[in-house]
């Protein structure tokens, strides 16, 4: 789909705190990037630091979670991860009862939000369209 829009996806995969900062630092020096950090335990890991390093190369950047944009990452886009822990327990209920793990239906998130933090725009230099902003969830100033 990337290529439909003119985009180039090139996946940057990393496996510690020193790699992640080396891959960071060199995908800022290309030409009109931006950074999609993906649902993953090292995203999780190294959230502090990929926040910090997409900041200091002023590389913008779209997370999976609100969380990341409540630490000063620029926008996120993601199911509410308070739904899900309720859709788990929902599960864990059905468990305890005698339900087959392997029986149980897939539910997928219902509601999906939006959140930007303005802030961060500004410290890039970036001025979020008012179509962003008014289908937003959250902005955070």
């Amino acid at each position: 789909m990337a290529p439909s829009f003119g985009l180039e996806v090139r996946p940057i995969n990393v496996q510690d705190h020193a790699e992640v900062e080396r891959r960071i630092a060199a995908f800022a020096g290309l030409a009109n990037v931006g950074l999609v950090v993906t649902v993953s335990a090292l995203a999780e890991v190294h959230r502090d630091l990929i926040i910090m390093l997409a900041a200091r190369y002023q590389v913008p950047a779209v997370y999976f979670a609100r969380y990341f944009v409540l630490d000063g990452g620029l926008i996120s886009y993601g199911p509410r991860v308070a739904e899900q822990y309720r859709n788990a327990a929902g599960y864990v209920d059905l468990i305890l009862k005698g339900e087959k793990p392997a029986e149980l239906p897939v539910i997928l998130p219902a509601k999906y939000e939006l959140v930007v933090n303005l802030k961060t725009a500004k410290a890039l230099g970036l001025t979020v369209p008012q179509t962003i902003l008014s289908r937003a969830d959250e902005t955070i100033e």
